[in-house]
């Protein structure tokens, strides 16, 4: 429906994922960093995790705020306490590693606390991943849960897809699991001899109310009735450039239709619209080729930097940002020259002609958000192709409008939504 999808699926009780971890962990196992040992403590049943004393919250999970149980059992443990200064160290190689900043404070944290070896396997359960050198045990589903990523391009099989993938790999999580990926993770890599992940996106959570979605609280948001109200697009588009990339994220509808309503109906829509009104009546319904010393092309030069700067840094919100001031700025020339009230000829032709190169940018630059909507600028522009095939940098750079193209003024892109309450 958010026409979203995922190139790969992995079930953990694949025969790929299973030779996979058993390899994973039988290179940490021959390199020294896992030895046998009885574990016990408090475990969380939904979470398939132990946690120690001072994790707890009034004696219940963290996470699922319910009871703990008490176990004890003859396991096998990796030796996490060893990997303090290694991960410090590879902290401070790869300052970037994990984002937001204030998750890696975090994470950084965990790990100057002091690190605890952690168990790895299970004998009280029968299903799992057989531990290879110990028939026996079982490696716990949160442990081998992790090595899905490198199951996934092709570790223990296609050693190829896997150089070809790793390390340049960027995982997103939320805050939650933050101490599983962002320190148990990095340090199984360095212990079965890879390097971590490039990037650790961590998320925090979308609220309604101040409050974390729940089927108990009967706050839960459904993504079909919002994508019924605003489109594909404007979903997207909402929920992308209003809850930056990091912090939890406060829901309003209020706030839904007044970001669509200025960004989307009146800023790229009435832009779109309007410079098609103008090249039908003041250039025969053909675009003109942008200047190459226009006003608006420093703005659209520093606009592409920081856009394609807050994509790289998974941070959406600020991409957004950038591209709509580039929209603000084509709407401000437009206001300022207002070529509707001139007559025919160059003059005309160099405003709308830049005007169209910044539909074109912007087309390219908001393809991430809004993949329909920018096709659809594409086509009315008179331009083949799709701006989410635009090479970059190439198809940034000002100019590449090639001008006698036909533009076409066809419905509104976005229409008003006037909310129920007025």
């Amino acid at each position: 429906m958010l026409q979203i999808s995922n190139d790969d699926f992995i079930r953990t009780t694949e025969p790929r994922h299973v030779s996979s971890v058993q390899s994973f962990m039988q290179a940490i196992f021959d390199n020294g960093w896992i030895r046998k040992g009885t574990y016990a403590g408090h475990y969380c049943v939904p979470c398939e995790a132990y946690y120690n004393e001072a994790d707890l919250v009034d004696g219940d999970c963290p996470i699922h705020g319910r009871p703990v149980e008490w176990l004890e059992e003859d396991n096998w443990f990796f030796e996490l306490s060893r990997f303090e200064q290694p991960l410090l160290d590879w902290y401070a190689a790869n300052p970037d590693c994990v984002q937001p900043e204030g998750k890696r404070n975090e994470a950084l944290g965990l790990i100057r606390n002091g690190l605890e070896d952690v168990s790895v396997s299970r004998t009280s359960l029968e299903w799992g991943v057989p531990v290879p050198w110990d028939p026996g045990h079982v490696f716990y589903v949160w442990y081998d849960a992790l090595i899905n990523y490198a199951t996934a391009v092709g570790y223990g099989a296609d050693q190829e897809r896997f150089a070809e993938w790793w390390p340049v790999v960027h995982h997103l999580l939320g805050k939650d699991i933050l101490r599983f990926h962002c320190v148990y993770w990095p340090a199984m890599c360095l212990a079965a001899g890879i390097e971590p992940p490039k990037k650790l996106a961590v998320h925090g959570y979308l609220l309604v109310g101040g409050e974390k979605m729940s089927k108990t609280r009967l706050n839960q948001i459904f993504p079909a009735d919002l994508v019924a109200d605003f489109g594909v697009d404007g979903f997207r588009y909402h929920f992308l450039r209003d809850n930056p990339f990091g912090p939890d994220g406060d829901f309003s509808y209020e706030a839904m239709v007044n970001r669509y309503n200025t960004d989307l109906a009146n800023n790229l829509g009435n832009l779109l619209s309007r410079v098609a009104t103008v090249v039908a009546k003041k250039c025969g319904g053909v675009g003109p080729a942008p200047s190459p010393d226009s006003p608006l092309a420093v703005i659209a030069e520093r606009c592409v930097a920081e856009t394609m700067a807050g994509w790289e840094a998974i941070a959406p919100s600020q991409a957004l940002e950038a591209t709509w001031r580039l929209v603000g700025a084509a709407n401000a020339h437009l206001e300022a020259n207002e070529p509707w009230k001139a007559e025919p000829g160059p003059a005309v032709d160099a405003v709308m002609g830049d005007a169209l190169e910044v539909l074109r940018l912007v087309a390219v630059l908001a393809s991430p958000a809004i993949p329909s909507t920018s096709a659809t600028i594409f086509e009315r522009i008179g331009l083949e192709g799709s701006p989410t095939d635009a090479t970059v940098p190439e198809a940034t750079r000002w100019g590449g409008y090639p001008g006698g193209r036909t533009v076409i003024k066809g419905d509104p892109l976005f229409p008003r939504i006037t909310p129920t309450s007025e």
